[in-house]
Parts: C-alpha cells; structure tokens; sequence
C-alpha cells in the first residue's frame, strides 16, 4: 500500500491559515506531516505517548510542561493535551497510536482499514516510564550513536510505538540489501529526503493462482509505504542525494530491544516481564 501525503486532490482537507497538515495510517498507528509559518499553532491530543520528530523547524511545546524544540530533534510526548507553536518555519512528523484530536478516517489511506487485517497483532498493554513519565523528552538525532552491529540506524521507542532513522548520502549499496518479512505486525516506511525504491515480494502459498509478480516501487519525498505483514521487503536509496527514511513500528520493535539496539530503552519498562523478540 501506498499513499503520497501530499498528493493534491486526495487528501481530506486538513488545511488552517499558515498551516498545512497531512495524514496517513497504518492499522495500530497515524503519521502526520505538519508544516507551518511562524507564530502559527496546533492542538495535539495523545491517549498515549506522541513521538515529535522536529526536522528543521523550531518548534515550542507546552502542555503540562513545556519544552522548545531544535531542529533534527524527536520530542516524546506524556499523555494528554499539547499546543504545537511554530517559531521556524520548516517540517514536523508527528507519530501516534491514539491521537484523540484527529479522526482516523481523515488518513489518505483510511479506506484500506475499513476491514482490519486480522494478521496485525494488536499494541497491548503499553509500555511503562521508568523516570520522568510526566515530562517531555528530548532526544537530539545527532547526539544518539547508532548500535555498532547495525551502524545504519537509529532506533528511538516510544510506550506504544517505535521508528528507526536510516540516513545516508549518495545511493545504497546493492549488493547489502536487506529483504525481509514480519509474521504479525505492519512497517511503515516514511520517505523524507531523497528518492528511493521499495523492493516488494509476496510468498509463494499452494495456491499457484494467488501468485503475485514482484513490485519495485519508486517513492520520492514525502511518501508512505505500509507493509503488511507476510511480504518480504526492502527499500533501496538511488541517486546521489542525502536520503532519510524512518520506519515506523507499533507497539514497539520488543527484539530491536532484546538486541540492545533502543536508545532510550532504559526509560520504559516492558509490560510483559521479559523481553520477548518479535519475529
């Protein structure tokens, strides 16, 4: 599944005076693109944790607390009510798994989820704050050193959810590819910066007239791919421009955990007692 955020014509209209807003969903979680002049504002309202991811904005949030936010920044949200004022002009992500300020079915892609697949696990209990749980955390990109068995991410977690940040210039090696599936739970893939191709491969079952042909989707800026779970997949930068993408995950990455790989998982604790992988 695809959806282009900022596709004309198809979007529901989240548009206000100075403010542009663009959505799409996964089954467990949304993904907003927020882009706005300064001294422009917004309400953000989470059952749950809100991953900000502040790219090159600046940004001031306040709620029970407060908290400016630099560039290249991705702010953890507690619970609750927050305004979202614009002080740089520039672009903002916000992730969620229930946000009580916007309606699911405005998502480009809501269609696609009036019948659930029931191949998606569901989030669960959520995860506990280990410290701070009332606050809102700030986690510099720059300042987070990418696990040395797998230097190509960054891994950040929310009580829900999780997303890796994959950044790199010029294209990707071809011969380091990495195909892979998930048993039971969905991969959104946000491109940011950069072009890419989405290499996509169903499994072959007994049924020979189910069979699909393999799919190489290009994706530029500003796009969304949704895996569903079963489908072997891997996503490939070309050009030689700086590339960004962040692949988005709820409830959260439980073997990136296991794997040492969360940079901030001291901050939670895992509801079921033990760190179980996923598959």
């Amino acid at each position: 599944m695809m959806g282009n955020m900022d596709r004309k014509g198809t979007l529901v209209d989240l548009r206000q005076d100075g403010v542009a807003r663009h959505l799409a969903r996964g089954q467990n979680f949304t993904v907003e693109r927020i882009e706005a002049d300064p001294g422009e504002a917004l309400t953000l309202i989470g059952e749950d944790e809100i991953m900000i991811l502040c790219l090159d904005a600046v940004v001031r949030l306040s709620g029970d607390d407060t908290a400016d936010i630099a560039p290249r920044t991705v702010a953890i949200l507690p619970p609750g009510k927050f305004r979202l004022a614009f002080v740089q002009r520039g672009r903002v992500f916000a992730f969620a798994t229930r946000r009580l300020d916007l309606p699911v079915d405005a998502a480009i892609n809501a269609a696609t989820y009036a019948v659930a697949d029931d191949r998606v696990a569901p989030i669960g209990e959520p995860f506990r704050r280990a410290r701070d749980a009332g606050n809102i955390q700030l986690l510099p990109i720059d300042e987070i050193k990418a696990p040395a068995s797998n230097p190509r991410i960054k891994c950040i977690q929310s009580a829900t959810m999780s997303i890796n940040w994959v950044e790199y210039n010029g294209p990707r090696d071809r011969s380091a590819l990495s195909p892979h599936a998930h048993r039971d739970f969905e991969q959104g893939s946000l491109a940011i910066d950069g072009g890419f191709v989405h290499h996509l491969r169903a499994p072959w079952k007994s049924n020979a007239e189910l069979w699909q042909d393999d799919v190489h989707m290009t994706a530029g800026a500003d796009s969304l791919l949704i895996v569903p779970p079963e489908i072997i997949h891997t996503s490939e930068g070309v050009g030689a421009e700086r590339h960004l993408l962040i692949d988005v995950f709820a409830p959260p990455r439980r073997d990136f955990i296991a794997n040492g790989w969360m940079c901030n998982e001291a901050d939670y604790l895992d509801p079921l007692g033990s760190l179980v992988a996923a598959s």
